[in-house]
């Protein structure tokens, strides 16, 4: 089930910005973060496509939302300035950006390399 995370939500689970600094992944499970609008076309495309894999790689990675319409302080944070944006974000490493509507094949390799490439 793909999630969407408030301020508040995103500071408990993925990264308290406003008591760190450096990076500390508050998370259990390495994620991947959509900032998408209603709006965007191309946000509409991938939404399906992430449905599909919350439920594929259920208890194995997390998957979020977060409107940048709404949640404009995160967006800013984050330096998004355009949609959709992704966030990779691994358990023990520097989460990675990707910007832009990817395919599920590549989102998947994406989930294998940067995600899981350390979870046997």
């Amino acid at each position: 089930m793909v999630e969407h995370l408030t301020k508040e939500s995103f500071l408990a689970k993925v990264f308290n910005f406003e008591q760190n600094q450096e990076w500390k992944f508050e998370g259990t499970k390495p994620c991947i973060i959509d900032f998408y609008a209603d709006w965007c076309g191309p946000c509409k495309m991938v939404a399906p496509i992430l449905e599909e894999l919350a439920i594929e790689y259920n208890g194995k990675i997390d998957i979020y939302k977060i409107d940048t319409e709404a949640e404009q302080e995160l967006a800013g944070a984050f330096g998004i300035r355009s949609i959709p944006s992704m966030l990779f974000v691994p358990m023990n490493d520097q989460p990675q950006m990707s910007v832009g509507a990817l395919p599920k094949d590549s989102l998947k390799q994406a989930i294998s390399e940067v995600l899981l490439k350390d979870v046997n």
